[in-house]
């Protein structure tokens, strides 16, 4: 389960280029698609290959969809290796314990009752990033506590929470706020009412600021991100903890159902989806994730619009092009 990847972590699988002829990983298909893929903590993990001056090494592996640092997720498996049920039981037990400590309905509850408390009973601990209840405060005593946190400032949860800056898995920098603005701006002049934000939490917050100050404004977004520490500061309508590497939703089919709803309103007319992956990750297994939401969105299309594109907006190094080109011409 944790054997070392052979220099995984050290190497780019496609490279700057994005060819085959380079040496790196790539992603494979598994040899038999009715073979679920193995789980880590992140969701389903993804069959590579390493290659060498664009031959592939005959053993292909299952590793971390989303951590391609060890040190971050050192899910390893060979694809013919068989497992004892020892160490099937010990992987569980491992997952279950890198699940977030509070469900998303908890998190929803916890923040019901936050918000009820006069302001200077609102507490935030920097150190655990977590909202403190009333109950919490003797636990977090020793730690450094953000005091009188105003409503305000729970409408920009990215500001209070520290950064993850982990460019393989998180996005590399969070948008200024001055890109925000010139997004929102341009998503309201070209007529969306929508958004779906894969992995923009900065953009979520501006589209819900200026939709709660401005009367004319009906944007309405729903962020799907990696980071469960968002969980404490959305309802489930307006926040999915999601693996955009794999397209696992971790509260499962309930949060499912919530990004299918939210695409497919008013038949799926006025949504876009603005995305803004770690430069680090992988194009084809995104590209593949964003087909599963296309599929999605086409689900509440009438058969008179099955020949409508659904928008996106995917912000990502430019030397990537040619590669995203390759899985969508259009």
């Amino acid at each position: 389960m944790a054997a070392p990847r052979d220099g995984f972590e050290a190497v780019e699988a496609e490279g700057s280029a994005g060819c085959r002829g380079s040496s790196g990983m790539e992603v494979v298909l598994p040899s038999d698609p009715a073979v679920p893929a193995p789980l880590c903590p992140h969701g389903p993990t993804l069959l590579f290959v390493k290659v060498t001056q664009g031959k592939e090494e005959t053993r292909r592996f299952y590793a971390c969809s989303a951590c391609r640092d060890r040190k971050d997720c050192n899910f390893f498996q060979w694809e013919d290796e068989k497992l004892s049920g020892a160490r099937l039981a010990a992987r569980e037990a491992h997952n279950r314990r890198c699940q977030p400590p509070l469900s998303r309905r908890q998190c929803v509850e916890r923040y019901l009752k936050f918000i009820e408390l006069p302001l200077t009973q609102r507490k935030f601990c920097q150190r655990c990033q977590q909202l403190l209840l009333p109950d919490d405060w003797g636990q977090h005593s020793e730690h450094q506590v953000l005091g009188d946190v105003s409503i305000t400032q729970l409408r920009r949860p990215s500001q209070l929470l520290y950064p993850l800056e982990n460019k393989k898995t998180n996005a590399q920098y969070l948008f200024a706020d001055r890109s925000c603005q010139f997004l929102v701006d341009l998503l309201s002049t070209l007529g969306f009412r929508r958004v779906l934000c894969v992995g923009t939490p900065r953009l979520h917050e501006l589209i819900r600021l200026t939709a709660s100050g401005d009367k004319k404004s009906n944007i309405k977004s729903l962020l799907l991100d990696i980071d469960f520490r968002y969980s404490q500061f959305y309802m489930e309508d307006s926040f999915c903890h999601y693996n955009m590497f794999n397209h696992h939703f971790f509260d499962g089919k309930t949060a499912l159902e919530v990004c299918r709803a939210f695409l497919q309103e008013d038949k799926g007319e006025g949504i876009i989806m603005v995305t803004d992956p770690p430069f680090g990750g992988l194009v084809e297994p995104l590209a593949i994730t964003f087909r599963k939401l296309i599929a999605m969105w086409k689900e509440g299309q009438s058969q008179d619009d099955s020949h409508k594109e659904l928008p996106i907006f995917w912000i990502f190094p430019y030397f990537f092009e040619s590669r995203i080109c390759q899985f969508f011409p259009s």
